[in-house]
């Protein structure tokens, strides 16, 4: 299995580093301690077309096809050093894929042009005060009332929540079942009667990401805020979470890939007993699992890549690529802090940030216990009754 990019791709691949290495580090630091998000960066990410890239020309997108989607957040990852940003990018590319996949052709004309162009922001509302790694123990409510639905409950640490202009909020429709036929999904829009945001959320990493608390308290949508079937709350977050665990590890791979540049760079440059530390076996030996962890990445993203971009199931495959990549990314920087030594430890280096923000990719879009158990659930392991749904 040969990994090479077509023309093409390589061709947006460079204009994506390009872009985001001129435009997009510029005072990163600064906008990482105030907790920040960039919107003025958003709109220029918007105008550079990645969030188009995925969807329909009809719907005002660039009908690439998904590896190419995967190649240009690989390359973004790389190149731009605001990971709150990028991340914020992917939610919102995130809902257009659950609107493509299972909304009206009605509601995908009026809704994706708009997460397309970035004129409006998107948040996916799941993750509850009681319900994190456990999804099932959902609380928000969806109760039919005339021609829609009551929605009451709230959401916590919701990846572009406070400033969202709508959200995809999943809810129960049947507390009597669990996992399928028991949620479904509505879009819920900034200003609709009952719903407000909450403050963005101070955090250790991603901090140009705004996470926060979404409150709904009987907020009534019209029966066509419903995107897919009354119950197909289950197979919409399962599926989507397929996507989302491939592009996720896309930008992850793509930071993994710039920390062993910039520490190799180090290691080559940085003298300790007369020759640089790099010649050490203690430094070159972490060096080296970097790059054996990059090569085994790719492999895993773009297999994972491929089937998704089929149509096909890949939770086995896409849950590989998450719980490899993100564990190699946050080893890789510890790693580079103790080989950068007390410079890694400051602020001036960078790299401490790049370990705060790589702590977070083990945790959202499932952690990586979660992954392991799904990848032994496939691997053929009977799973327990409350750990079906991903």
């Amino acid at each position: 299995m040969e990994l090479t990019f077509t023309e093409e791709q390589a061709e947006i691949r460079k204009t994506i580093i390009s872009f985001a290495q001129r435009e997009l580090n510029i005072d990163v630091a600064e906008r990482d301690k105030a907790g920040v998000f960039p919107r003025g960066l958003w709109n220029r990410c918007a105008e550079m077309r990645i969030l188009a890239s995925l969807f329909p020309e009809p719907y005002g997108g660039d009908g690439f096809d998904f590896t190419t989607t995967v190649s240009i957040f690989h390359a973004l990852g790389y190149a731009c050093k605001d990971s709150g940003l990028v991340h914020s990018l992917i939610t919102q590319v995130m809902c257009g894929i659950l609107i493509h996949l299972f909304a009206s052709r009605d509601q995908a004309a009026r809704l994706l042009p708009d997460i397309a162009s970035g004129r409006l922001i998107y948040a996916q509302a799941i993750t509850e005060p009681g319900s994190g790694s456990d999804a099932l123990a959902m609380r928000t409510t969806a109760v039919k009332k005339g021609d829609g639905y009551l929605l009451n409950g709230s959401k916590t640490m919701i990846s572009n929540g406070p400033i969202a202009d709508r959200v995809l909020v999943f809810a129960a429709t049947d507390p009597t079942k669990k996992a399928l036929g028991g949620f479904s999904c509505f879009l819920v829009s900034t200003g609709d009667a009952g719903f407000s945001q909450g403050k963005p959320i101070e955090k250790m990493g991603l901090r140009t990401l705004m996470n926060g608390e979404l409150f709904l308290s009987d907020c009534y949508v019209p029966a066509d805020a419903l995107i897919g079937r009354e119950g197909q709350g289950a197979i919409l977050f399962n599926e989507v979470m397929e996507w989302e665990r491939t592009l996720i590890p896309a930008c992850l791979l793509g930071e993994l890939e710039r920390v062993l540049e910039e520490t190799v760079q180090y290691a080559q440059e940085r003298e300790a007993f007369d020759r640089p530390i790099g010649n050490f076996q203690a430094v070159s030996h972490k060096i080296a699992n970097m790059k054996m962890n990059v090569e085994l990445g790719k492999l895993a993203l773009y297999h994972a890549a491929a089937l998704k971009g089929s149509r096909k199931h890949a939770a086995l495959e896409t849950s590989v690529a998450k719980l490899f990549i993100s564990e190699s990314l946050k080893q890789a920087c510890l790693d580079a802090v103790q080989i950068h030594g007390g410079y890694g430890y400051m602020t001036e280096y960078e790299v401490e940030r790049e370990l705060r923000d790589s702590i977070a990719s083990t945790i959202y879009s499932g952690t990586s216990e979660i992954q392991a158990n799904i990848i032994a659930r496939l691997a053929g392991l009977k799973p327990h009754a409350t750990t079906k749904l991903s």
